[in-house]
């Protein structure tokens, strides 16, 4: 069916950064030379002091916090602060290329974190703070984190405990403590006051590892994809065309740092380009969002297909009561965006949502529908500059060829773009297959129509989406399985209206067990408490047997087939089967 294509209104006189000229004359050595002029290409610096004394004064983040008090930065207290935290990291005995973590919502010190690790060339790796333990021990041990950022109670509740098992883990920051708890951790505010607010940040090879992050995968642990301090090239030129970011603009990104969006997004994109940032901490809530819009007079908001899905089951109209009339530019990524979601934001705000596509793999936005030029709701839209994207299927283990146009096949990417992660940590053999044929194969099903606009059609792996969050199938159903009453556990997504998927587990019982509500509450409870809220399942159903292939591996295809009532597909693979 054909859509309605939507412009983004020219507002407040902002002519979009992008136009097809700018795309015809872009490279990355212009981008490269534009920040050029500091020490190397340390992300930290460029972020934290590239723009004084010029913009000394000017806000950098606003912090609204859960307790109703706000907390502001400008620029140059923002350089000084994360001074004393690179002070403070070579105090702890920390060295560029080890490993720094945080445990911890929006909070002014996991920002303060994030950037005065950067400028020490240590390696920052954010969690999610609702994971629950198992899943931070996994992140924390595989990461090698010597520190890490947190809150008393996150530390009391989750950490305390690993302890024993963590023993690179040297050091705690306790960023809401005014006194240590123990010699090993610390109050924040009590250790950056004896430090120096002037720090020199040495020369920053390019290829030094920056930030890492830690991805679900399908059919193992976690995998750290690290990041390098020439992802900058990508952050800022990004933030220039799919954010369409000016000087002006106060921005607001609502993702959490422990996600990939929250660092590039959150933090490092709209620092480079010296705009004001809006910082919400409390979880999400419509009213105040509103509020937040319209009394900090958001220009660009980066928000959540989730969040913009529950805003518009809510029969407020928000125009008639918040002044958002400040509001130029509203982007949304995480999952694909429903076509009605994009009619509703013109509708509703005045605006079309701008839809984009990226990964953590590739550190940043690698196809958006930017200000300018046509949105075709439903669509990821076109590669930005300096991006080069086909749909390719597999001609052999090692090859791959393009596909014609509407034909559905596997959304690849040209190697070479800036913020290309550079390993997944450890596992060289996990990283090279994800390169074919001299391409970086995302994994992800799509096709392209005739005018270059790519359009997501599904994963090629079981990879859960679920709330914005990538699960892994494999994570869930290990932990299910340390249940004294589980035999075994099959994981799928299952298709929700506003979160995208649903994390639905499949298990059979050991003998003794009842398969009933109170067995069932006991499993739900028991992944929560192990997983944490955002990656535990949230729906059990028990089968007597799981289905598997010959070789023993249980088929989520066909637990999903069967759940959405799907053709069933070839099982000749199956256990038993004739």
């Amino acid at each position: 069916m054909e859509r309605t294509l939507y412009r983004n209104p020219d507002r407040a006189g902002f002519p979009p950064n992008l136009t097809e000229q700018e795309r015809e004359r872009f490279s990355w050595e212009a981008v490269a030379s534009e920040l050029e002029g500091g020490p190397g290409l340390n992300l930290g610096w460029l972020a934290t002091d590239r723009h004084l004394p010029a913009r000394a004064e000017r806000l950098a983040f606003r912090f609204q916090l859960a307790d109703g008090s706000r907390q502001e930065l400008t620029c140059a207290e923002l350089s000084r602060q994360t001074a004393r935290f690179a002070n403070l990291l070579g105090r702890l005995g920390i060295e560029p290329g080890q490993t720094v973590a945080s445990l911890a919502a929006r909070i002014p010190g996991l920002y303060l974190a994030v950037l005065g690790t950067l400028k020490k060339q240590a390696a920052f790796s954010p969690l999610f703070s609702a994971f629950g333990p198992e899943p931070i021990h996994q992140r924390l041990s595989r990461g090698h984190a010597r520190v890490l950022l947190t809150t008393r109670r996150l530390y009391e509740k989750k950490v305390a405990a690993l302890r024993e098992r963590l023993p690179e883990l040297e050091w705690v920051l306790l960023a809401d403590a005014e006194e240590d708890l123990a010699p090993t951790v610390l109050s924040l505010s009590k250790a950056l006051a004896k430090e120096s607010d002037e720090f020199e940040v040495a020369f920053t090879d390019p290829e030094t590892p920056s930030l890492l992050h830690f991805t679900s995968g399908t059919t193992g642990m976690p995998k750290g994809a690290v990041h390098v301090h020439r992802a900058c090239l990508t952050h800022f030129a990004t933030g220039r065309y799919a954010l369409d970011l000016h000087d002006q603009d106060v921005y607001w990104c609502t993702a959490d740092p422990g996600w990939v969006t929250g660092t590039s997004y959150g933090i490092l994109s709209p620092l480079l380009h010296g705009v004001s940032c809006i910082v919400d901490e409390p979880d999400f809530d419509p009213d105040r969002w509103y509020r937040t819009l319209a009394e900090q007079k958001v220009t660009v908001w980066y928000t959540a297909p989730t969040a913009i899905r529950m805003l518009m089951r809510l029969p407020l109209k928000p125009r008639e009561v918040y002044d958002l009339s400040a509001l130029r530019l509203v982007a949304s990524v995480g999952e694909p965006l429903n076509p009605e979601a994009v009619v509703w934001g013109q509708e509703t705000l005045g605006l079309p949502i701008h839809d984009n596509w990226w990964q953590t793999e590739t550190g940043g936005i690698m196809i958006a529908n930017t200000p300018g030029q046509e949105i075709r709701p439903g669509s990821m839209g076109r590669p930005l500059p300096g991006v080069e994207a086909a749909i390719v299927q597999r001609t052999s283990p090692d090859a791959v060829e393009p596909v014609a146009d509407d034909e559905e096949g596997e959304l690849a990417l040209k190697p070479g773009w800036p913020s290309m992660f550079r390993a997944y940590l450890a596992e060289e053999e996990r990283y090279r297959r994800c390169f074919v044929g001299g391409w970086y194969i995302s994994g992800d099903l799509a096709r392209r129509d005739k005018d270059g606009y790519f359009w997501f059609v599904g994963r090629a792996d079981d990879i859960i989406k679920t709330a914005g969050h990538m699960v892994g199938p494999f994570e869930v159903e290990s932990a299910l399985m340390e249940h004294p009453a589980v035999a075994e556990a099959g994981v799928i997504g299952k298709p929700d209206p506003v979160i995208g998927e649903v994390v639905k587990a499949f298990v059979s019982l050991k003998p003794g067990h009842p398969a009933d509500e109170d067995t069932r509450r006991d499993l739900l409870g028991f992944g929560r408490k192990r997983l944490g809220s955002a990656v535990a399942p949230k729906e059990i159903e028990f089968l007597e047997v799981l289905p598997r292939t010959r070789s023993g591996k249980i088929m989520r295809r066909l637990l999903k087939a069967r759940e959405l009532g799907l053709p069933e597909g070839d099982l000749s693979t199956l256990e038993g089967a004739p």
